[in-house]
């Protein structure tokens, strides 16, 4: 078994930002750190698993894996005769062989095609061929173990860790874009892409986490966004920033009660610790999935989810491929940097950088427990 030891690296991240060093570059470089941090904010955290849309009907299977590939778990939703969703182990509790290999209806379950062991849409085990003499049998273990799935506005999510629930971040979104009817929200799979960024994830996140870099290496965004007003809000394991459109660009249509009502908001982008980038425009959303591949590698999934079809590609929300290749460029040299030996620590902005800030707490705090 490996050391998951860790050297005496200084994680610590000074609450005052005015004070505050960045947080030590071994998080970036070193690979027991990053297996420290997958064990200790990427098992337990709640991931996406998909829109409600892409499990129409009743009795419908939908397999899928928390996190791969670093924590490929199989898994599969289930949409069940009431109509509700349930998420289960999609692995045969006979021998192991993985149950729903792509998306389905089923009217009598789960039936594992190597043995034949069946399984209603309850998890429950009903039918096994050649165990009339097995004693003690069926029991509880041979029943699916169940995960917890939560749906919000359209989306479903899942956790690996039994009886938790979403984290408050979900209901700071709904607080504040709750005026949107997530339910209206309907995935375009069209428009999906993924890319593989050969930098460490944390710095992916970060990078996302400011406007700081905006007028340097966004030029179209730039000419969009009123970089002076950007703002940034931070809380718990949420941060939100708000980009505030130029006179004349596309921008939110708030209603009277809103927080922000009378200001022209072009973009809500919400980070969700530890990996989900929520970026919702006047035509709807944009969802990231950060997975982390390896310490110096990650695949980051782009899916889209469409509100308004006739705003689509306007304004801020507009020509996100050119974004996302401008922001890998500058992350893949950023983790060329950092692995220098001349540095492992730089100072925020205190205006600017109150987004990386709060990331570098919750890492340190995770890499202090």
């Amino acid at each position: 078994m490996k050391d998951k030891r860790l050297p005496p690296y200084d994680f610590e991240v000074h609450a005052n930002i005015e004070m505050a060093k960045t947080i030590h570059t071994a998080v970036y470089h070193d690979a027991n750190v990053f297996q420290v941090l997958l064990e200790k904010i990427f098992v337990s955290s709640w991931q996406f698993i998909a829109s409600c849309d892409e499990l129409p009907t009743e009795d419908f299977y939908f397999p899928f894996s928390f996190l791969p590939p670093i924590i490929d778990e199989p898994l599969v939703a289930v949409k069940n005769t009431q109509g509700q969703f349930d998420c289960f182990s999609n692995v045969c509790t006979h021998r192991g062989n993985i149950l729903a290999t792509e998306a389905c209806t089923s009217k009598h379950g789960l039936i594992c095609k190597y043995h034949g062991r069946r399984f209603s849409g309850d998890g429950k085990m009903v039918f096994m061929p050649e165990f009339k003499e097995v004693q003690n049998f069926p029991s509880a273990q041979d029943d699916l173990p169940r995960f917890p799935i939560q749906k919000w506005g359209n989306w479903l999510f899942t956790s690996l860790v039994p009886q938790s629930t979403l984290p408050p971040a979900y209901n700071c979104m709904m607080e504040r874009l709750g005026f949107l009817t997530f339910d209206n929200f309907r995935y375009d799979a069209s428009r999906d892409s993924s890319f593989t960024i050969h930098a460490n994830w944390a710095l992916y996140c970060e990078n996302y986490l400011e406007g700081f870099h905006i007028p340097f290496v966004h030029a179209g965004l730039n000419q969009v966004l009123d970089f002076g007003s950007y703002e940034t809000l931070t809380q718990d394991d949420c941060i939100l920033q708000i980009g505030y459109a130029k006179e004349g660009e596309l921008c939110f249509d708030l209603p009277a009660h809103h927080p922000d009502y009378g200001k022209n908001v072009a973009a809500y982008y919400y980070f969700v610790f530890p990996n989900l980038m929520f970026n919702f425009y006047p035509w709807g959303l944009s969802l990231n999935i950060v997975a982390p591949m390896s310490v110096d590698q990650t695949r980051v999934t782009f899916k889209t989810y469409i509100l308004d079809e006739n705003k689509y590609n306007k304004g801020a929300g507009s020509d996100l491929h050119t974004v996302e290749m401008e922001d890998e460029a500058i992350v893949e040299w950023v983790q060329k940097g950092t692995k220098s030996r001349a540095y492992t620590h730089g100072r925020y902005s205190a205006v600017r950088e109150t987004g990386p800030h709060h990331f570098h707490r919750l890492l340190a705090m995770a890499l202090n427990d």
